[in-house]
């Protein structure tokens, strides 16, 4: 009797998106031992990015319950099934990256954390701290700052960024610790 490999769900986190994908391929390794759940599967970031100024800009709270949508539609349809089959599924970016987006953006951690709390938690959480040179890929917190009009919680958009980076070291440091 063969025996079932072993499910890992793999959270590859980051502002940039290209160092997110590179990570995440580079993490996976071969195809056959699994697959990369990217953000926006579900393309509901893709019909925001379409809507006419009419739609209006979404406040921070709005982008993080798409994500919040998104990642239930990936959950459902391309990690767990595959978690279920014994596959490796790199998730990229996972939850992380949306709660650095919200903490830079001034929403409360209790708030976030009840938001993501149908998630399950990852076997493994890499961050990645760098860009990569040349690779311009829009990911979630670039696409969040740059549709986002006026000051959500009195931060620009590009201040919102860098605070994303700054919360997602001290989320690794704390995930080092633990």
């Amino acid at each position: 009797m063969k025996r079932a490999a072993k499910p890992h769900l793999i959270a590859v986190e980051g502002t940039d998106a290209g160092a997110v994908l590179a990570e995440a391929r580079r993490v996976l390794g071969s195809p056959s031992r699994g697959g990369i759940s990217h953000w926006d599967a579900s393309g509901v970031f893709q019909d925001l990015a379409v809507a006419d100024d009419a739609a209006g800009a979404p406040s921070p709270r709005t982008l993080l319950l798409l994500y919040a949508a998104d990642l239930a539609f990936r959950l459902r349809w391309e990690i767990k099934p595959a978690l279920a089959e014994g596959n490796t599924v790199v998730a990229a970016p996972y939850v992380e990256t949306a709660v650095a987006f919200g903490r830079a953006s001034g929403i409360p951690a209790g708030w976030l954390a009840n938001l993501f709390r149908f998630a399950p938690r990852a076997t493994e959480h890499r961050f990645v701290h760098r860009g990569v040179p040349g690779k311009n890929i829009e990911g979630f917190v670039r696409f969040g700052c740059a549709r986002m009009r006026g000051k959500p919680g009195g931060r620009t958009p590009k201040q919102i960024q860098s605070g994303a980076a700054a919360e997602l070291r001290k989320i690794a440091r704390r995930s080092s610790k633990k």
